[in-house]
């Protein structure tokens, strides 16, 4: 589907959700979407009424008034846009990415409508709201200036302003004050979860605990979203980072199980096989079958690309064990003659040179690798393979396999992170603060 097409289908939707502006109310917020508008007679099974004159025997029911439909305050033009923009972020969290594409249009779109809006229009605090929720969702903090420079925010609300444009303009103190005074509880469905996101993203330097409490409740407030899926994503590697394996392993097969398809799941892969090289593959076998568990709620090519990330990373680490093992693991998910296969054969044989006992056995697989295969971020690590294996025979103290595998951008012929992405990702998981972006939602 071409870019002008998807930026039709995401205008299209802007002028379906327009509808009840023009006093038609939505489905969404007429009701449950089962209904035809048709009021039923007031009369049981049998015909009979049960009053108006008539003893509901003999005599004639009266005729049932039409039931009047609640009455349903029509919605700001801030709320339906905003609304929109966040039925395509959740397309984005079950993995379309036509919506991923057309989101930048979109976004663009939104802002000037927005910006184009009388001052007045932010007096309404459901205006407000959706305001902040654009400005946190990717729209940036050029809304909220124009916010703030109208006057019109109702007083309760200019600190929620003031301090989502803290966050985005990276004033961490000031927007963890601001945004402390408000409870995510107690807010509209819309920002209720982006707020404990955003206020999750400001406390986990100070209080990592505070923040994942955070991150659980802006997955109870937004469940099936783009929201839940960034604070599910973030919260597995803070337990990553603080050492707390089981709900480290739990919260990751229920990533792998709801949101593996999802446009940012390349960045949980990442991180997550740099969080895997902290495992002892070689001593802790409870931990292999953990991993293993974990692994198997992903199909086998995916499953093989992720232990091909981790057996990477493990080499860079210096975790010859788990480089050993995870390309084992990769190797036995890839065809003979694969691309995959040489770089698992890679992997292994570069971890084998120095394990002692079995220096000959990595030099010969070495040696026997297919350089027409790899990309040339692989063909680096064999050539420093290699020189070290070419060291230790000479008794030369080598240096370490991986400080030679220097971080080369990713090959655009291959979607899968190269060394680059991977060293990235480790500097985030060292840095918790790093886990908690602002580039995604």
């Amino acid at each position: 589907m071409s870019r002008r097409r998807i930026a039709g289908l995401a205008l299209a939707g802007l002028l379906l959700a327009a509808g009840p502006m023009s006093g038609m109310p939505s489905a969404l917020a007429a009701g449950d979407g089962h209904g035809d508008g048709h009021a039923a007679p007031a009369t049981d099974s049998h015909g009979g009424g049960h009053g108006g004159g008539g003893d509901g025997h003999g005599g004639h029911a009266a005729p049932a008034k039409p039931i009047e439909p609640l009455p349903v305050a029509p919605r700001g033009l801030p709320v339906e846009l905003v609304r929109t923009l966040q039925l395509l972020q959740d397309r984005i969290a079950r993995g379309s990415t036509q919506a991923h594409l057309a989101q930048r249009q979109l976004l663009g779109h939104i802002e000037q409508r927005l910006l184009a809006l009388e001052p007045e229009a932010w007096a309404a605090p459901e205006n407000v709201r959706a305001g902040v929720v654009f400005a946190l969702s990717g729209g940036g903090p050029g809304l909220l200036r124009r916010m703030l420079e109208t006057g019109k925010l109702p007083d309760g609300d200019a600190p929620l302003v003031q301090g989502a444009l803290a966050y985005l303009e990276g004033r961490e103190r000031e927007a963890r004050t601001l945004l402390g005074r408000f409870d995510a509880r107690t807010q509209a469905p819309g920002l209720a979860g982006q707020l404990a996101l955003t206020q999750a993203a400001v406390t986990v330097r100070e209080a990592p605990r505070k923040a994942i409490e955070l991150l659980d409740l802006a997955r109870l407030l937004a469940p099936g979203t783009l929201v839940e899926e960034g604070a599910l994503r973030r919260e597995i590697f803070i337990h990553a980072q603080g050492g707390d394996a089981k709900r480290f392993e739990a919260l990751s097969i229920q990533y792998l199980r709801r949101f593996r398809r999802s446009v940012y799941a390349g960045n949980f892969r990442q991180r997550f096989a740099t969080a895997l090289t902290r495992l002892d593959f070689g001593t802790d076998r409870a931990r292999v079958a953990r991993l293993e568990r974990m692994l198997d709620e992903i199909e086998p090519g995916e499953r093989r690309d992720l232990y091909l990330l981790v057996a990477r990373a493990g080499l860079e680490q210096g975790r010859r064990e788990t480089a050993t093992f995870a390309a084992e693991r990769a190797l036995s998910l890839a065809g003979p003659d694969s691309e995959a296969a040489s770089r698992a054969r890679l992997y292994r044989a570069a971890a084998l040179i120095v394990v002692d006992g079995r220096y000959e056995e990595g030099l010969d697989s070495l040696r026997g690798i297919d350089r027409a295969g790899l990309d040339p971020s692989d063909l680096r690590l064999l050539d420093a393979a290699l020189s070290t294996a070419g060291q230790i025979r000479g008794g030369v103290p080598p240096a370490p396999v991986a400080a030679a595998a220097e971080p080369a951008p990713p090959a655009p012929r291959r979607q899968l992170p190269e060394a680059a992405s991977i060293a990235r990702a480790r500097e985030a998981l060292a840095q918790v603060d790093r886990m908690i972006d602002r580039t995604d939602p």
